[in-house]
């Protein structure tokens, strides 16, 4: 078995990732900077080493590649590498020191598309800084591996769902009050006929494509995978489903995209909206069940179906027996 070293262990995909290697026989690292706990209680936390770092300070000390190569893993799994030069900074540590670096990239490397669903071979088209840093660190570490034998592999999960958190609503944010105005039977209303799309990945997929990276190494350095559920959803069809799932009769209501933009609340939400349906995210997973026999255990619907309950339970969404 080997030691595996998750850089961002506790956040959402490590809840599930950490777990399922200490069940497989894996000596764990988790390495965080200590303030979030795992989103899911499991007796394999209590059989880790915890390193507390805090990424942004080392960065900036341009220590932290050094901290992690001390660490002596086998693997390095980084959920949390942000841009080219941190990427840069891990590599330089590890170079010859590894058997396996794992990058978590994002569906966000696309931005528009020509064709869906899209596939790893067409060409990526960032539009804002976030996809343009995970592009440039792909595209690195695709070349680190033909020119120097450096082990990468990258994959980009898609809307991340799971316990813990909010899904990507049929609105496009994370506002957990759009799933209670439809358990109320209130009308939501939707960008121009619905028919724009997300492409959401349960964590414990993520995890489960990681875990057949790893194990399928040959196949899987030097590439790069889309890491999704089976079928995008599109808002029409996913508002829908939520509303019959509380036995409610679905009340939609369109608008062209600027003015149901203007009826988003101002901020965050906003913004997560619009990005989302600008990209109107559809991918294909053919590459990784080909090569790697990635198979997602959940649907996006019964992904967000679970999220949704977890969330009735802790009380952040409006309970529909109330």
């Amino acid at each position: 078995m080997s030691r595996i070293v998750v850089i961002g262990g506790s956040g959402h995909v490590g809840s599930y990732l950490v777990p399922m290697l200490v069940e497989l026989g894996h000596q764990v690292v988790n390495v965080s900077r200590g303030s979030a706990k795992p989103y899911r209680p499991h007796y394999a936390w209590s059989k880790i080493e915890n390193v507390v770092i805090d990424r942004l300070e080392e960065e900036k000390k341009g220590t932290f590649g050094q901290r992690i190569a001390e660490l002596n893993a086998d693997i390095v799994v980084d959920m949390i590498s942000f841009d080219l030069n941190s990427t840069q900074q891990v590599v330089a540590a590890l170079r010859g020191k590894i058997e396996h670096y794992l990058f978590c990239s994002s569906i966000w490397v696309y931005g528009r598309f020509t064709a869906v669903p899209s596939r790893e071979s067409d060409p990526v088209s960032p539009i804002d800084p976030y996809g343009k840093g995970k592009a440039e660190s792909e595209a690195w570490l695709l070349r680190e591996t033909r020119l120097s034998g450096f082990p990468a592999t990258s994959f980009r999960p898609g809307h991340i769902v799971g316990e813990g958190w909010v899904p990507t609503t049929p609105q496009g944010n994370s506002n957990p009050e759009v799933y209670s105005r439809i358990i109320r039977g209130e009308t939501l209303t939707l960008p121009n006929l619905g028919h724009e799309t997300l492409h959401h990945v349960h964590a414990v997929d993520v995890a489960q494509f990681i875990i057949r990276a790893i194990d399928n190494r040959e196949a899987s350095i030097g590439e790069v995978f889309n890491v999704v559920s089976e079928q995008a959803i599109t808002l029409r069809g996913y508002a829908e489903s939520v509303f019959r799932w509380f036995g409610k009769e679905p009340v939609l209501s369109f608008l062209p995209f600027e003015e149901w933009l203007k009826t988003i609340e101002e901020g965050e939400y906003a913004r997560n909206s619009e990005g989302h349906v600008v990209r109107s995210s559809s991918h294909s997973i053919e590459k990784a069940k080909f090569r790697l026999g990635y198979q997602p255990r959940y649907s996006s619907l019964e992904a967000i179906h679970e999220s949704v309950q977890a969330l009735i339970a802790s009380g952040q969404v409006e309970n529909p027996k109330s």
